[in-house]
């Protein structure tokens, strides 16, 4: 398999080709867990993956709970299917566990007093609310808990890693917590091998072709974990061999069509860009800096048939979203023309 062909089935495994779903949740299901920084913008990596989408659509998902927001897999934000969040933060928590304890650290934090603080959180949130950060944090100042905005965080995140909140309902653009165990649907449990074998699944399923390596950069597994995922999962994946790394995909796959210009606006941290651990199909080293920084702040792209050319910023000015678009180089206006389509989509999404 070539580079081009690689990135041509990326597309269509990663549903920003041919696909038939038509809802955020089935997206973000197929998808295992989507990165979310920047909200607004992130939820245009739901919508690029559907025909007709608006960030108001995105929003329902959010406020019908289908499609939770918390930190999972990795300490970053993460969209997740309700359905998938109780067994992939099972996987999750041993690994998120040491990092909060290193931020509680830095902080001088008592975390003995954070732990304590967690009923107080699910007594403020009872009864099926939804509260802000700043209006937690009133909350505990009026029961004589008096945090200031990092410590408020951490308490927040440590109550979040305890399986006990998530994010809840937007409130115009401003984003609450809610209790989980009454916002997500109860199912049954599965063993960790099981929730091993789905996590595989899913990753090379929605992002193959992808190596070992780039699942155990996504799911922030332990590599021998990893290996156990894909052998399990490995009579219903086939290898490829692609710049001598060992690539893995669905070996039921539909062979994409690849003779059709793929003309894209992604969202900034993307799972097209953000989810494998080499990037070198798609981006040539000289503009690596310019869309993702040393300390993983990752921009939104412009992409052409699999490859980042450039950047593209929004500005809302009156309510009516402007896509500018910057790119690596001099392109030809031909080129330039592939996108109007794809800004056209943008601006629709976020119209008022």
């Amino acid at each position: 398999m070539t580079p081009d062909e690689l990135l041509n089935v990326r597309l269509y495994n990663q549903l920003l080709s041919f696909h038939e779903l038509k809802e955020p949740r089935e997206v973000v299901a197929r998808m295992g867990a989507m990165q979310s920084q920047a909200l607004e913008m992130a939820k245009w990596a739901i919508g690029s993956r559907l025909q007709n989408s608006s960030a108001k659509e995105i929003t329902g998902a959010l406020n019908r709970g289908e499609v939770i927001r918390t930190h999972i897999l990795r300490p970053t934000w993460h969209f997740v299917a309700a359905d998938d969040l109780r067994w992939m933060y099972a996987l999750s928590y041993p690994r998120l566990k040491p990092v909060y304890r290193s931020y509680a650290k830095m902080l001088g934090a008592d975390e003995s007093l954070l732990y304590r603080c967690i009923p107080l959180i699910e007594e403020l949130l009872s009864g099926g609310k939804h509260l802000s950060k700043q209006e937690i944090g009133v909350a505990l100042a009026e029961r004589g808990v008096l945090l200031d905005d990092n410590h408020l965080s951490l308490l927040l995140s440590f109550t979040e890693l305890e399986g006990v909140i998530v994010n809840g309902e937007l409130v115009g653009s401003r984003q609450t917590f809610t209790l989980l165990d009454e916002w997500a649907p109860r199912i049954p449990d599965i063993t960790r091998e099981e929730a091993l074998e789905r996590l595989a699944r899913k990753y090379f399923t929605s992002h193959g072709p992808a190596t070992l390596q780039d699942f155990a950069w996504w799911s922030n597994l332990p590599i021998t974990d990893c290996r156990k995922a894909l052998e399990m999962i490995r009579p219903d994946f086939l290898r490829e061999s692609i710049d001598g790394r060992e690539c893995w995909m669905p070996n039921d796959i539909e062979s994409p069509p690849s003779d059709q210009t793929s003309a894209l606006l992604l969202a900034p941290f993307d799972e097209f860009v953000v989810s494998y651990k080499e990037r070198n199909e798609m981006i040539e080293e000289a503009h690596y800096s310019k869309v993702m920084t040393k300390n993983g702040i990752f921009s939104p792209t412009i992409m052409l048939n699999g490859r980042i050319i450039g950047s593209w910023k929004k500005n809302m000015k009156k309510n009516v979203p402007q896509i500018t678009l910057t790119f690596f180089e001099k392109v030809p206006k031909k080129t330039i023309a592939l996108f109007q389509p794809e800004i056209k989509k943008v601006e629709k999404f976020y119209a008022q």
